[in-house]
């Protein structure tokens, strides 16, 4: 069922935007849209993970710098048949955490100083196995292929605004369409689209993670005290170093600034609703 939805989702996703690129430029303005998508799917495919690290200022470390890490990664991976992934310390207060790489051979786990410093040895597991749930579940292929199709949609829309502002399309083409007014109205709303699409899918990869991260350590209990903790902290320390852009890749939703982006349009469940889907499982140890 999760399978499902995540390909109903991107087929979705790609669907508008060659709806998008062939109403402003008819079988020549789809065949350009579908290579918008392409050639942001295989940027996202190669490089998502080395951008994702640069911008946050992860640095990596060895197993003599964070035994304690290696220790739990190490032991986790093995648990989930995995390849340890590449270990990143990202020089910030704030605690968060989160995995990138396009497969699980290239995968990479980046925890801040702040989360080492707060979190005990049940509550690290917890993350921890989160973390590798979204490398095993190829969520950040996903993720990052959801937000390329996104981008290059609203990227589109906005290159039909301009067009429609210094007149780049009209006359019979616009009266076949229904009119100016028609093609308005889809500049509009398949950058919305695409963006609650991008939400759904982003949350329903943070419940999944979730509850395979609590099957993988056997019990959910470090998980969700590890989420009350973050959700307190994260609460009163703004974040200095993990971007916008990298946010969404976070186990928690950082703070920005003096303030957060609602709950309604977040990247993320809201941190009670996934503690309480986490209180409701039945633990089956994974053998």
């Amino acid at each position: 069922m999760k399978i499902i939805r995540t390909t109903f989702i991107l087929t979705a996703l790609t669907l508008v935007l060659v709806i998008l690129g062939g109403h402003f430029g008819g079988r020549q303005g789809m065949t350009i849209a579908f290579g918008f998508a392409l050639v942001f799917n295989a940027i996202s495919y190669f490089f998502s993970d080395k951008i994702a690290l640069w911008s946050s200022g992860a640095k990596a470390v060895s197993r003599e710098e964070l035994p304690r890490l290696y220790q739990v990664v190490e032991r986790l991976a093995a648990k989930a048949n995995l390849p340890v992934p590449k270990l990143y310390i990202v020089p910030q207060a704030a605690p968060n955490a989160f995995a990138t790489g396009r497969n699980p051979r290239h995968a990479s786990v980046a925890v801040t100083q702040g989360l080492l410093q707060i979190m005990n040895d049940d509550e690290l597991e917890g993350v921890i196995a989160h973390e590798l749930s979204h490398v095993r579940n190829y969520d950040i292929l996903i993720s990052s292929i959801a937000a390329t199709v996104a981008g290059a949609i609203t990227y589109l829309a906005h290159m039909g605004r301009w067009a429609a502002i210094f007149g780049g399309y009209s006359g019979r083409d616009d009266r076949d369409r229904g009119g100016g007014f028609s093609a308005l109205l889809l500049l509009i709303l398949a950058p919305i689209a695409a963006f609650l699409l991008q939400l759904w899918l982003s949350r329903t990869r943070e419940y999944s993670a979730d509850e395979t991260g609590a099957r993988m350590v056997g019990n959910p209990y470090g998980l969700m005290s590890a989420l009350q903790k973050l959700g307190a902290y994260n609460n009163r320390i703004p974040s200095d170093a993990i971007s916008p852009s990298t946010s969404a890749l976070c186990i928690v939703k950082p703070l920005f600034g003096m303030g957060s982006m609602s709950s309604l349009f977040s990247t993320h469940p809201p941190l009670e609703d996934r503690i309480a889907a986490l209180r409701e499982m039945t633990i089956v140890p994974e053998r």
